[in-house]
């Protein structure tokens, strides 16, 4: 039996409060609910797969402790994941959560955690809300913010000279998040902005409208099966000829690629990662996951493979002393872990201080169409939501 270790901030809480003592656990239980149906499948899809490589490598096990992961499928709804949360705080005792796809979905569950004092380690999600004045202690925004890649996006139109440009993006969080940030980015008024519903297949009316606006670019943010079918039905509507369309990853990442095939070629799209990088991290994950799943890796599973990574580091770094619910935020504050995107830091609201790129998508030395990273268009950005967290 290993001695009992005490908690010394657990004890400064308050003076007349009872000493906390932690141990080891002797399981780490970690709750992953993702989409593996509704609107979000093929992303919740690769997740999956990024983050079962992860625990595969580890041998099952996190910091060296054994790990059971509880997971379940939220299908893109808010009040299913709420379920699934209730169910894994009450039943499951989870240590961590992470796994929603959609910010609906992590807006939903994260006052359950947050008031269990489970730490929510977002694979994918990054809502200004969260980022900013519903910050949480047991928030990580372990990928990006998600304004971060519109910004980026919206820089990368306004220094190409576009001048008419039109945006389209689902109305939910995320998709009123993409287009304040592209409009932010690109620092210039827009022709129009379109919100369509979340899940919306058929954009014949969109379209006709875009005929009618005649935009010299379009930026999207529609990932999934809404820019599957979209950008199909762009490209069939001749649109591609006159209009240059461009994205976040999220639009034209490896899922959407192999769905749709040639006509994606020549779309822009901005990533904190690509699977070209030339870091040794990024490229054993990369030889890793090609060679389990046969297919080049999303920014998606890249992701969730990072967040198993980030959970071994913690639980390492605090012997499996996971009560210490301080000691497990000072080590998950550190990142002590190499990232499949390289150098990173989180910033004061515990979202990610990172690089962000250009990519375009054409074919590699092998014929396959994918994406190819081109430049870096942000240096150590920190998300514009961070000066409203007051959590120090």
């Amino acid at each position: 039996m290993l001695p009992f270790r005490l908690t010394l901030a657990a004890c400064a809480v308050a003076l007349a409060a009872p000493c906390v003592f932690a141990k080891p656990v002797d399981q780490v239980r970690v709750g992953f609910s993702t989409s593996i149906s509704g609107p979000f499948a093929a992303l919740g899809a690769e997740a999956r797969d990024g983050f079962n490589l992860g625990i595969k490598q580890l041998g099952g096990k996190l910091g060296g402790i054994p790990v059971e992961v509880l997971a379940t499928d939220e299908a893109g709804n808010p009040d299913t994941g709420r379920q699934h949360v209730d169910r894994y705080i009450k039943r499951d005792r989870i240590h961590f959560y992470t796994g929603p796809i959609g910010s609906n979905v992590a807006l939903a569950v994260g006052p359950a955690l947050f008031a269990a004092q489970v730490f929510y380690l977002s694979n994918n999600a990054g809502p200004s809300q969260l980022a900013g004045s519903q910050c949480s202690p047991f928030f990580f925004g372990t990928a990006w913010q998600n304004d971060s890649y519109h910004e980026a996006a919206g820089k990368f139109a306004s220094e190409r000279g576009f001048r008419k440009v039109a945006v389209m993006a689902p109305n939910y969080p995320a998709g009123q998040d993409a287009i304040n940030g592209f409009k932010r980015g690109f620092g210039k008024p827009v022709v129009s902005e379109t919100f369509t519903k979340l899940g919306q297949l058929d954009y014949a009316a969109e379209l006709a409208k875009l005929r009618a606006e005649a935009p010299d670019a379009l930026y999207i943010f529609l990932p999934g099966g809404m820019g599957i079918n979209f950008i199909k039905q762009f490209v069939g509507a001749g649109l591609s000829t006159s209009t240059q369309i461009v994205g976040p990853g999220f639009s034209a990442d490896e899922d959407v690629i192999r769905a749709v095939g040639e006509p994606m070629l020549g779309m822009f799209n901005t990533a904190h990662w690509n699977h070209d990088f030339t870091n040794p991290a990024s490229q054993a994950f990369v030889q890793a996951y090609v060679k389990e799943y046969g297919r080049l890796p999303s920014i998606y599973a890249a992701q969730a493979y990072d967040v198993v990574l980030m959970m071994d580091a913690a639980v390492r770094d605090t012997r499996g002393e996971l009560d210490n619910k301080d000691a497990v935020r000072a080590a998950l504050r550190k990142a002590n872990f190499k990232s499949v995107r390289g150098d990173f830091r989180f910033g004061p609201n515990q979202f990610p201080i990172q690089d962000y790129y250009l990519r375009t998508i054409g074919k590699d030395a092998q014929g396959r169409i994918t994406n190819r990273t081109l430049n870096k268009v942000f240096t150590n950005h920190q998300d514009t939501y961070a000066a409203q967290c007051t959590m120090r």
